[in-house]
């Protein structure tokens, strides 16, 4: 069943601001025909180059034929987002905070800025005046019950009068319903789902929303219900204000270069209470905060610490200085990436480290600023006493240790389990090395298994008749899949003794692999073929089965199998 929410949003919208932002930054006048090509097409097309003849999505030929003048300029995401911050900036002349959606288009909860201005239409027109004035952009401003309403009314700058967004929808297309997808990967599976519906014959977002709620669930799942949920006039969620807050900063400078542990006790708890006071002061709390330090050779060293604490008095100066200090203490000791790792050789005659530099300033930099109060708990309740304790241990241990000595795991982009899962050391944000929006062809379907191992272990697959079974490259297997073996653990004795015993054929040390006892197969799926890297020298081709096995009369463990070069592997185990 769905529950309603509808919040009053005004919408800004910059028109074609891809374009826009390429000719500000190239220095091209608004009477130059312009377009930004983004892969084959055209993404973004200005008006002098739609009144040529150009349209969004025209191959550069086509394009050029049509107007021979025209400019095509690069696509740069980067340089979208950083020239509309100049957008965003204007219109906090006008407003209190808004939300930039995405480069082009910022929504601002339309109650509380009416209601200064005087009415939304006083809103729109304060805040159309505000971007012209301090940016020079000319821009359009809406107003609607709901997301979707509200950016189709910024797009012919009309006001709709509250209640009345499902029938301002009604007769728009459902192909509309791109325009309130705010990523890209978002925006392709709606125009997937709008495409479908159009081949069904629900050509409107009235007829969207005509239909059954639990129709559309069980249909479409997730994207059909927020589908629906916009062509109702409904939203999901409020929108998030853009604050202005600026980051704090405070920065302690040795009288002397600082080279012995010992100096960084009292550094650390005077920096830390200096950015609690500076904090406090301004009425503010982070979520994060960046260490930084320079040191005598002028290398710079730079560290991002996540902290949790709230506003308890003396909390956060307490938070911090040990973290300051085990930070400091790795960099001087060169064991967690500091001077010393920077230039750390490989093995050699001597097999040490160079002698770390000792450090000259030390910054400390709040990030994520909130007013006080704003601070956002977590579902279930505050961190317990348990918690801190626990990630002041590995944050101990990781000033010990070293950055890499103590990981935690995320998801990342990949085909195999193994290739998902992304170690980066513990407290840091660390970028996946594969976007998980890619998509990934060959991907082993989910649900995703629940254990995978350190290393893949070898597995013999047997058929009924004790042979191997495997897998062509036309992924013909050769034979139903009957018994499976996995090479036993070393530290499971149980396994190796019943291999070292005389009814296994093996007397006294067993030579090669120790396999587990046979397990029958219960149930079968695949086989799924995955080609990487064909093109270079570590290509790799493999073939993946989901086996259920059967671990007695009331067990069944899913395991995942690959083949690949004429061998079986177990990769990870379901639950």
């Amino acid at each position: 069943m769905s529950v309603i929410t509808v919040v009053r949003r005004a919408v800004l919208w910059v028109p074609d601001w891809p374009v826009v932002a390429a000719m500000t930054e190239a220095g091209l006048g608004a009477d130059v025909p312009a377009a930004v090509l983004h892969g084959r097409g055209l993404i973004a097309v200005s008006a002098a180059a739609r009144s040529a003849g150009v349209r969004r999505g025209s191959t550069r030929r086509l394009a050029q034929r049509a107007c021979p003048e025209l400019a095509i300029l690069p696509h740069d995401e980067g340089r979208d987002s950083r020239l509309f911050e100049a957008v965003a900036a204007a219109a906090e002349q006008a407003v209190s905070g808004v939300e930039i959606s995405r480069p082009g288009l910022m929504i601002i909860p339309a109650d509380g800025a009416a209601r200064f201005h005087g009415s939304e239409e006083a809103l729109a027109e304060a805040l159309v005046t505000a971007v012209a004035e301090h940016a020079g952009i000319e821009c359009a401003v809406g107003a609607a019950d709901g997301l979707l309403a509200a950016v189709l009314a910024a797009r012919s700058s009309e006001v709709v009068p509250a209640g009345a967004s499902r029938e301002y929808l009604a007769p728009a297309p459902v192909d509309s319903l791109a325009l309130a997808a705010m990523e890209r990967a978002q925006r392709q599976e709606v125009e997937r789902l709008a495409s479908v519906l159009t081949r069904l014959g629900i050509v409107t977002l009235g007829d969207l929303a005509a239909l059954p709620f639990a129709d559309v669930l069980a249909r479409f799942g997730p994207v059909g219900v927020w589908a629906h949920r916009l062509a109702s006039g409904e939203d999901l969620a409020p929108p998030v204000l853009r604050r202005t807050e600026e980051d704090i900063a405070v920065e302690h400078v040795f009288e002397d270069p600082a080279e012995r542990i010992e100096q960084l006790v009292h550094v650390a708890k005077e920096a830390a209470a200096a950015l609690d006071r500076a904090l406090l002061d301004a009425g503010m709390r982070c979520g994060r905060v960046r260490i930084t330090a320079r040191t005598e050779k002028g290398q710079e060293l730079e560290r991002v610490w996540r902290t949790d604490v709230g506003t308890r008095a003396g909390a956060f100066a307490r938070h911090m200085t040990d973290r300051v200090r085990w930070q400091l203490e790795g960099w001087l000791s060169g064991t967690a990436g500091g001077p010393g790792a920077a230039h750390r050789p490989g093995v050699g005659p001597a097999g040490g480290v160079p002698e770390p530099s000792p450090l000259v300033s030390l910054g400390l930099v709040a990030e994520d600023v909130v007013p006080l109060g704003a601070e956002q708990a977590y579902l279930w309740g505050g961190v317990s006493g348990a918690d801190s304790r626990a990630h002041r241990a590995l944050e101990r241990v990781q000033g010990l240790l070293g950055l890499e000595g103590v990981l935690a795991v995320a998801e990342q982009g990949g085909r195999s389990p193994r290739d998902r899962a992304h170690l980066a050391p513990w407290g840091q944000e660390a970028p996946p090395a594969r976007a998980i929006a890619h998509p990934w062809p060959g991907r082993i379907p989910d649900p995703p298994p629940a254990t995978v191992p350190p290393a893949a272990r070898p597995a013999l697959v047997l058929d009924a008749g004790g042979a191997p079974v495997t897998i062509s490259r036309r992924l013909a297997v050769s034979a139903s899949p009957t018994w499976v073996r996995i090479e036993a653990d070393p530290s499971d004795e149980r396994a190796q003794a019943a291999n070292r015993h005389p009814s296994s054929g093996h007397v006294g040390r067993v030579e090669g692999p120790v396999w587990d006892r046979p397990r029958p197969v219960e149930s079968w799926a695949g086989p799924w073929p995955v080609s990487e890297r064909w093109w270079s020298e570590d290509a790799s081709r493999s073939a993946y089965l989901q086996v259920a096995l059967r671990d007695g009369e009331d067990t069944v463990t899913a395991v995942l199998l690959a083949y690949g070069g004429g061998e079986w592997r177990l990769e990870a185990v379901y639950d």
